[in-house]
């Protein structure tokens, strides 16, 4: 079966469950994420976190496509990091909780989780 295609943001309302479409890793994590758009504030709890994204948990989702703000602090370092995402997926076996892309993210944002997640398998 081919994903091709399957990352693309409104193309499915409900993402299918059971299949893992990450290439990069997936490693379990606890930590706020704070997220501003339109001069609202809300902190949401991550699962779990890739280079490429993350999963936002046990959170109202909001629809697929919707553009996110994001600003959170890896476990164990002490300066944020501010990114911009994009829900991609939402499981409704799950109820609450969606996928985020990362869509606008720095090189070294990027690097910083890169090198969290390598430590973080270790």
């Amino acid at each position: 079966m081919s994903d091709e295609g399957a990352d693309k943001v409104g193309e499915k309302a409900v993402e299918p469950t059971g299949r893992d479409r990450r290439s990069s890793q997936r490693v379990p994590v606890t930590m706020w994420v704070e997220e501003i758009n339109d001069g609202t504030q809300v902190f949401r709890r991550a699962g779990n976190l890739s280079a490429g994204g993350m999963y936002l948990d046990k959170t109202i989702p909001m629809p697929m496509g919707t553009i996110v703000n994001l600003k959170f602090t890896l476990p164990g370092q002490t300066e944020p990091l501010q990114l911009g995402g994009t829900i991609v997926s939402i499981d409704p076996d799950l109820e609450l909780g969606m996928g985020v892309k990362f869509t606008a993210i720095d090189d070294a944002s990027r690097l910083r989780i890169e090198k969290y997640l390598a430590a973080a398998g270790e």
